[in-house]
């Protein structure tokens, strides 16, 4: 029997898919308990649409994703420390002070557990940094540390 499922079920599907199953599974236990429907001609045009908008807005978030990393990787983010007076850092720079830097000067929220740092920042000068926005994507930003 051709069933569409309204949530994901373990081994057997996600949410929106189109899956085959034996009478009994799908009229005894999926349907009554609401994971699922009958793959009626009305309820598959209904699950094209469903897909459709889904799509609609998966590339609208892409597009503004592409975005965010094209303003992050324009230039380095400066972020100041106090350091000692051979140009050591006092404690090192961490991710919380990286998406306060972004905030100010890039004008963007980024989740300071998105950001990981590549080397440990305990001296000046330019390091590396990756955001990880999910979904594979993610990008490596440059950040500058100077001396306040």
């Amino acid at each position: 029997m051709q069933i569409i499922l309204i949530q994901d079920v373990n081994n057997l599907g996600g949410a929106n898919e189109l899956v085959s199953v034996k009478n009994g599974y799908a009229r005894n236990f999926l349907i009554p308990k609401k994971m699922a429907i009958e793959a009626s001609p009305s309820n598959l045009k209904q699950l094209e649409e469903r897909l459709k908008q889904i799509k609609k807005k998966e590339d609208k978030m892409l597009a503004e994703l592409n975005k965010v990393i094209a303003v992050l990787q324009s230039g380095p983010v400066t972020i100041g420390a106090k350091t000692g007076t051979s140009g050591k850092i006092f404690g090192s720079v961490t991710t919380v002070q990286v998406s306060k830097a972004i905030r100010e000067q890039k004008s963007y929220e980024i989740d300071r557990r998105r950001i990981t740092l590549l080397d440990e920042i305990k001296e000046l000068g330019s390091y590396k940094a990756k955001v990880d926005f999910g979904n594979g994507n993610e990008t490596e930003i440059t950040l500058e540390i100077v001396a306040e």
